[in-house]
């Protein structure tokens, strides 16, 4: 019998990187996910494939259980995060392989792979729910972060998430702006690696405390704005803060000083998308930079 599970992606709009210091964090749930489908055989084997949204094969691999039970890393780095995240499972319910059925498994994104909206936490979470297990613990044993994604994979809602004594605490909300029509997500071009971005944040941790206060009130004040203009003068509160904290130059700063509107970074500065907030439009804006992907805000947030 076919089992299917599925996961949203995730996107955060407030907190990024200081959510792993407890800042409270305003994140929202994709329109776009990943189904996991499992179908039983018979030798023992679990014969994987994942496909991106464009049905291309991006991993396959042929796995003995034997190497999930043993945590045996032999195949090319993804087949050996995949091999380590289904231990740290097995690890935590070790009811559900057997080592003698095998198993054709088939992971679908319907959102293309670079985009950097949750591939590896839709996974994950996806993974918890076939073994049954908690999904931020598989998460903490295997690649870590703050666990926000894994929340939006969770709920159909936008969230506020935060971290209190290493424990997650989420509470979904609601936020559906009136002015979501002057709202688009822009594609960078370029997948930000996150782990190598958290890397470089901690080196400037001992000058975050003094500025998570300010962090958690500018997010209650972005997820209750009411009108456009204040949503954009505390987006760019926020940008002008981290920017001071990473001392790094904000998104507009660096690729869009001409833009006639708001520009915000969202989870790691540099890649993925940033969010633009403009009274028309900007598609022609991005795309003459060189920018083609521009998705407006009801295209790409889930609405429950």
């Amino acid at each position: 019998m076919k089992k299917t599970f599925y996961s949203n992606g995730k996107l955060l709009l407030t907190g990024e990187y200081t959510v792993l210091d407890g800042a409270v964090a305003l994140a929202l749930p994709t329109s776009f996910g990943q189904y996991l489908d499992i179908e039983e055989l018979a030798d023992g084997i679990i014969q994987w494939k994942s496909l991106d949204s464009d049905g291309s094969v991006w991993l396959k691999a042929e796995i003995p259980q034997a190497a999930i039970f043993e945590n045996r890393q032999d195949g090319t780095p993804e087949t050996n995060t995949l091999i380590n995240i289904l231990h740290e499972a097995r690890k935590a319910n070790p009811s559900v392989l057997d080592g003698n059925t095998g198993l054709n498994i088939t992971t679908r994104l319907t959102f293309p792979r670079n985009w950097g909206l949750g591939s590896s936490s839709s996974l994950i979470n996806n993974i918890a729910q076939w073994f049954g297990i908690d999904a931020f613990q598989l998460l903490n044993n295997s690649f870590g972060g703050s666990g926000y994604d894994i929340a939006c994979a969770q709920n159909i809602t936008p969230i506020l998430y935060s971290l209190e004594d290493g424990r997650p605490v989420v509470k979904p909300i609601s936020f559906d702006p009136v002015f979501a029509n002057n709202l688009y997500f822009v594609y960078l071009n370029r997948k930000q690696n996150s782990r190598q971005a958290i890397a470089a944040y901690r080196d400037k941790r001992d000058e975050i405390v003094p500025v998570i206060s300010e962090i958690n009130s500018l997010t209650y004040a972005i997820a209750e704005a009411s009108n456009l203009s204040k949503f954009a003068s505390l987006l760019e509160r926020h940008e002008e803060m981290m920017s001071g904290v990473l001392k790094m130059p904000t998104v507009k700063e660096a690729l869009f000083p001409d833009f006639n509107g708001t520009v915000k970074s969202l989870g790691a500065w540099g890649g993925d998308f940033v969010l633009a907030v403009s009274d028309e439009d900007p598609t022609t804006y991005f795309r003459t930079k060189g920018f083609g992907i521009v998705v407006p805000y009801r295209e790409m947030i889930l609405r429950s």
